[in-house]
């Protein structure tokens, strides 16, 4: 059982078939897959990752301890499951950055994660574009899906997972599955912890220098009819060392986008295992029950009878 790292670098040469093939098979079964060779140049990646570990030295570590002493999480004796061991913030990318907007942050490392970003949608979009191609939709079936009226949602969630005097007691990340659609995760090479659920069991999703995990959220499992789905992942605290960076950004739809099985694969089914529902509402739901099973979820959404222009389901 070898988790699938895919290399892109042939992608546009005689080796397309073959690393479309490896993208499919890790989407239908593993929901997770590492990509080389993505265009992300690996000197610009080194200088994301330099910036943000130094940006949590100088601004965020401090803080992190007093609140972790404050809620008593350095002595705990039984197993914690309603907090995480995690340092975080978010960035705004579209529709509309909010870097300019936060203070902590240098100039320098405003200006990287704003190319950072950039990068990011890029290769998102051309996933989605590869997604379409194994699913024999039209190109760009996908990122149009997730448009709404003004573009898709798109941020970054910056952690760090430091070191944690309990790691049995308490997740670095309780697990879940992503609400959105497609997720790019930047994480740190020498510190391991990001697991999914396979088969019953916890599988290491591999530390590779210079990698992009890319995951499936609830929105494809939803637009796919369920032939790809969004997996149930943890992050594992560690108990010694320099801790853990990731850096998690998340390609969702346009908070008014309707989301709706695609038409040709409730087709090929016979049978639309889905609700169609407005992202916003999902999310609102999502917010209070990501830790809880997604199929209630699902469930709850079928409530809401959304009625959908003809000229979108085509």
């Amino acid at each position: 059982m070898e988790f699938p790292i895919i290399n892109l670098e042939k992608l546009n040469g005689e080796e397309r078939s073959t690393i479309l093939a490896k993208i499919k098979d890790a989407c239908e079964n593993w929901g997770f897959f590492e990509v080389l060779n993505h265009g992300i140049d690996i000197e610009f990646l080194d200088k994301v990752e330099k910036l943000t570990k130094e940006h949590y030295k100088k601004c965020m570590e401090e803080r992190f301890k007093e609140h972790i002493a404050s809620k008593g999480l350095n002595d705990v004796v039984t197993e914690v499951n309603d907090v995480d061991w995690e340092s975080t913030f978010f960035l705004r990318h579209l529709p509309v950055s909010n870097i300019a907007d936060l203070p902590e942050l240098s100039d320098d490392y405003k200006s990287v994660m704003k190319q950072f970003a950039s990068k990011l949608q890029v290769l998102a979009e051309l996933l989605l574009d590869l997604l379409c191609e194994n699913l024999n939709l039209p190109k760009s079936y996908l990122k149009n899906a997730f448009h709404g009226s003004n573009g898709p949602t798109f941020g970054t969630k910056v952690s760090n997972y430091p070191p944690c005097p309990n790691p049995d007691l308490i997740k670095g990340l309780r697990a879940h599955t992503d609400a959105g659609g497609i997720i790019l995760l930047f994480q740190d090479d020498k510190v391991s912890g990001l697991q999914l659920l396979k088969e019953g069991e916890w599988v290491d999703v591999p530390p590779v220098r210079h990698s992009i995990v890319v995951n499936i959220g609830d929105q494809l499992e939803v637009i796919t009819n369920g032939k790809y789905k969004s997996v149930l992942h943890r992050v594992i605290a560690q108990p010694e060392g320099e801790g853990r960076m990731s850096l998690a950004s998340f390609y969702n739809p346009g908070s008014d986008a309707v989301i709706f099985p695609a038409p040709s694969l409730v087709a090929e089914e016979k049978n639309e295992i889905y609700p169609k529902f407005v992202f916003e509402d999902y999310m609102k739901l999502y917010a209070g029950l990501k830790f809880d099973a997604k199929e209630p979820r699902f469930e709850a959404m079928k409530g809401n009878n959304v009625k959908l222009d003809p000229i979108a389901t085509v």
